[in-house]
């Protein structure tokens, strides 16, 4: 009887490799590094928790290190995940700002409800617009990165037109409305310029030395308070 050479038993069959299948895409990568008591994602989760990982990336490193391989990575997924999901970076992008404008038309809602009169209402709904850019100044700053985001998908368009829907009711106009009387425009356009580029400036820290030259302790938001003031008082006689 032959004996069986050492090459023949060591012979294993070789396994087929297996073409992944489009779900492997959306799972956890990495499954030793997952923490304990986390659970991988079930299906329907990823979309969202892609974009929490999305909103992560943009507070810890800016618009700058935000792209798809960063989020997949904070996610603990593939690298595929995020196209699946967003088909693109200005995808992604887009559907992150649609947050932001919740969140931000949320605050001012709120601040706006805090009041009764008119005048306090739209001075209310100005303070929260720029309490919430420094609270969030890259979310902010992606809010109204038009070259990054696309403003045409649903999504997005729904909520910055609520957010702009609020600033016209701060200014006693109607957003719903198909027409608006140039008066209401010129309201709503000298409301909105003022408190965006206040804000804007006051990220950028241009108004450092207006500040600097108030009184000691003068605050950003009683220069807008005085800001807003001024820009509704009524016109002196024959001025």
């Amino acid at each position: 009887m032959a004996r069986t050479s050492k090459e023949n038993r060591l012979v294993r069959p070789v396994a087929r490799t297996r073409r992944p299948t489009k779900a492997a895409a959306e799972r956890p990568a990495g499954r030793g590094r997952r923490a304990a008591g986390d659970t991988p994602y079930h299906h329907g989760d990823l979309h969202e928790a892609l974009l929490k990982a999305a909103e992560r990336v943009l507070e810890r490193d800016g618009l700058a290190g935000l792209t798809l391989r960063a989020v997949a990575r904070e996610a603990g997924v593939s690298h595929a995940a995020p196209t699946h999901h967003f088909g693109d970076l200005t995808g992604l992008l887009s559907e992150l700002a649609a947050i932001g404008f919740r969140m931000f038309n949320v605050a001012m809602v709120a601040a706006r409800a805090s009041e009764t009169h008119p005048m306090m209402k739209a001075m209310a709904t100005a303070k929260a617009y720029v309490v919430y850019a420094q609270a969030h100044p890259d979310m902010y700053s992606l809010m109204f990165r038009n070259e990054r985001i696309d403003m045409t998908r649903p999504s997005l368009h729904e909520a910055a037109s609520a957010s702009f829907q609020g600033l016209a009711n701060s200014a006693g106009a109607s957003g719903e409305a198909e027409t608006l009387s140039l008066e209401q425009a010129a309201v709503i356009a000298r409301n909105w310029s003022l408190v965006h580029g206040f804000t804007m400036l006051l990220l950028d820290g241009r108004l450092r030395d207006i500040l600097h030259r108030l009184p000691a302790g003068t605050t950003p938001e009683q220069l807008l308070d005085a800001m807003m003031r001024a820009a509704v008082a009524p016109r002196p006689q024959g001025a």
